[in-house]
């Protein structure tokens, strides 16, 4: 008995869907993805450490809406709001070159 297999290669549904990497639909839809992974991250700590996106927003000297959105992945913070909001959930934050 012979099956149908669909698996394939994601970077092939990647293709299809956004596009070859490095043309402007892929990397907008590289941008999206991280500022979502982004949000996901600070949504979890935040969580974890008990405290509302308005507690968050208070510590880190923003409102709860900004909180509100770059968890959800539409907007990234800048790079100074980042590690303020890193800082008040007790993240560390570590710059190290890949590994070649």
């Amino acid at each position: 008995m012979q099956t149908k297999s669909n698996i394939g290669s994601f970077d092939a549904i990647l293709d299809e869907k956004y596009g070859k990497v490095g043309t402007p639909e892929r990397d907008a839809f590289h941008r999206e993805a991280y500022a979502y992974c982004v949000g996901q991250i600070i949504l979890d700590a935040r969580k974890q450490e008990r405290m509302t996106q308005s507690d968050l927003a208070k510590k880190v000297g923003t409102d709860k809406t900004y909180i509100s959105r770059i968890e959800k992945g539409a907007i990234e913070p800048g790079v100074g709001l980042f590690f303020r909001i890193m800082d008040a959930l007790g993240l560390k934050v570590e710059i190290a070159r890949p590994l070649m």
